[in-house]
């Protein structure tokens, strides 16, 4: 029985009447994606507040990788909230943070100790605070195409400008940025060229001996869902230990098995000495963590890291429920029977639409970059624009990104089931077509 049913075009009448009443209250820069309002969410799917039932392939951007109210989620955030919501855990500490933290471990390597956080770009915010303080340098190096967050430091490492950095300057200082490996818009397809640059920056840019961090993304989010060339990575952690620079693996997106593998670090035999993990860590739920060698999370004084609300336990409970979750259905497989259902429809899609440029990813984790002409590779971000428009008008919630906003992306939950997928892949065939003819 499918899963799709929408009884109203979008927005129904109850959706349009709250949208209304949002656009007289919350600032338009908080715009909308999808031209509904939920009411309630299972798994993969969401139905709004006129009944509409659809499918979400955007979990959530990324955050609900054990679907929408999961039981055990679920029921391990009610029984949490019920014995106690906030200490502070630096105040009075709690035993759901340690024992998360113990699972971080065990999952990420030996040696290592876990700071948690509220979001993505205050772990990484933190990250770099870990790192200058333990090599006591200031400048980060970081890579074209990165999306880390939105306050002033992540903001600085982060590539795109509009919309996340236009109007926000000055931005901070000692960041410097380099080419990452994109094999589908380079004559570099294991990514040695942009090693090559890589090095280079260290003898044109920056003294390496200034230099506290790396940070880069295993397979980029925001920036197109790219998968660096094979001897790229390798080659930079390699580079960056011969100078003494703390390599940071940003795995807010690809974290938590949604590539197939727990970290996407592990596709390239990659061993950071920090990772930072969010979005899948507790189902959407406030709560980042950064996991790194002893040496480096202790080198900060006391009190040099925390805040307020970090390690909410409810929030504990949630990711703790998580980790739990990913063992029990083994998502971390499932990943890879999602991920190969999606590129083999793609590449089936590609002889009829000649906008499909390439098709990538690791794991679930999968971008189909469109383009205007194949030999040209021009970006097509219209054409992407109308093909989502399709999609949410048949019941299908989907999500773009990269620089040229031209390329589609999947982050599908991992609960999803052999129907739900094929038919969300059966919309987004007739949705591609229809696209073309308007």
């Amino acid at each position: 029985m499918p899963t799709i049913d929408m009884k109203t075009e979008l927005p129904g009448p109850r959706s349009r009447a709250i949208i209304e009443r949002k656009e007289r209250v919350v600032c338009d820069p908080l715009d909308l994606h999808v031209n509904t309002v939920i009411d309630h969410g299972l798994g993969a799917s969401v139905t709004d507040v006129d009944g509409n039932t659809m499918l979400d392939l955007s979990s959530g951007l990324g955050c609900l990788l054990v679907g929408h109210s999961h039981p055990k989620v679920v029921e391990a955030v009610q029984r949490q909230a019920a014995k106690f919501s906030h200490t502070d855990f630096s105040v009075v500490p709690y035993e759901i943070y340690v024992e998360l933290c113990e699972r971080l471990v065990e999952r990420v390597g030996p040696g290592r100790k876990v700071a948690l956080f509220n979001s993505g770009a205050e772990a990484v915010e933190n990250a770099v605070k870990f790192a200058k303080a333990a090599t006591g340098r200031q400048a980060v190096v970081c890579f074209e195409g990165a999306f880390h967050g939105r306050t002033l430091l992540t903001m600085s490492l982060t590539s795109r400008h509009t919309p996340y950095k236009r109007g926000f300057g000055p931005f901070a200082a000692e960041v410097y940025r380099v080419p990452f490996s994109y094999p589908y818009r380079s004559e570099d397809p294991d990514g040695r060229l942009a090693l090559e640059a890589f090095e280079r920056a260290f003898v044109t840019t920056v003294d390496p001996r200034s230099v506290a961090a790396a940070i880069f993304e295993p397979e980029l989010g925001e920036g197109g869902y790219i998968v660096p060339g094979g001897a790229f990575l390798p080659g930079v952690e390699a580079l960056c230990r011969s100078h003494g620079i703390v390599t940071i693996a940003d795995e807010i997106q690809s974290g938590f098995g949604r590539t197939g593998r727990f970290l996407a670090s592990e596709h390239f035999g990659l061993d950071p000495d920090i990772v930072i993990l969010a979005k899948a860590l507790a189902s959407g739920y406030p709560l980042s963590a950064v996991v790194g060698r002893t040496e480096i999370m202790d080198a900060p004084g006391p009190s040099a890291i925390g805040g307020t609300y970090v390690g909410n336990p409810v929030a504990c409970a949630a990711a703790d429920a998580v980790l739990d979750v990913i063992e029990e259905e083994g998502l971390i497989e499932r990943a890879d029977v999602v991920g190969k259902a999606i590129r083999s429809r793609w590449e089936q899609l590609a002889v009829d639409i000649p906008e499909v440029g390439d098709v990538r990813g690791l794991g679930s984790m999968v971008g189909i970059e469109m383009v205007t002409d194949r030999a040209t590779k021009e970006p097509d971000g219209a054409y992407v624009a109308r093909l989502m428009a399709e999609t949410q008008r048949r019941g299908l919630i989907t999500v773009s990104c990269g620089v040229f906003h031209n390329v589609l992306r999947h982050m599908p939950p991992l609960v999803i089931t052999d129907e739900q997928l094929d038919e969300a892949l059966d919309v987004l065939a007739d949705a591609a077509l229809a696209a073309r003819a308007t």
